[in-house]
């Protein structure tokens, strides 16, 4: 499974203003809303639930809500690089900056979990962090997430 395979350009937001993680966690549910067909209220609700069991923020300045849904029928990725890092309630109590939202049908389980090991083998790579933290271009991040040529094997 490929990066290219979740996101889509359009699901790639460049500076994300928000202030702190519920904000965060209701645009990023505000922008996946639009993209995925399934109401705002309803991804924040199962993002917010799944932060209760504990933060998504798995360190070094990086998150990666995700949540399932029974009214999906696909997984769906969205990259939010917040303009500022907030605090998240991190493994490592370090702000994030970098959100990773992945949304799976309910049924996803196996490929549910090689999806979020693929986010976090990316996003465990420390240049292409620090490259993902050097532009404020949708473009340019959706090509930094999803170029094959980098070595992220599977």
């Amino acid at each position: 499974m490929e990066i290219a395979d979740l996101l889509v350009p359009r699901g790639v937001i460049a500076q994300l203003r928000v202030s702190n993680k519920k904000q965060a966690l209701q645009e990023i549910a505000r922008r996946a809303a639009a993209l995925s067909g399934i109401a705002e209220r309803r991804l924040y609700d199962v993002l917010a639930e799944r932060e209760r069991l504990g933060s998504t923020g798995i360190g070094r300045g990086i998150a990666i809500p995700h949540g399932k849904l029974r009214e999906l029928s696909r997984l769906y990725g969205f990259f939010a690089r917040l303009e500022r890092p907030i605090p998240f309630e991190a493994i490592d109590d370090q702000p994030v900056d970098l959100m990773f939202l992945l949304l799976a049908p309910a049924e996803a389980g196996a490929e549910h979990l090689r999806a979020l090991a693929r986010v976090s083998r990316l996003l465990r790579d420390s240049t292409i962090c620090q490259k993902l933290r050097g532009t404020d271009n949708a473009d340019a991040l959706y090509a930094l997430l999803t170029d094959r040529t980098e070595s992220h094997a599977a």
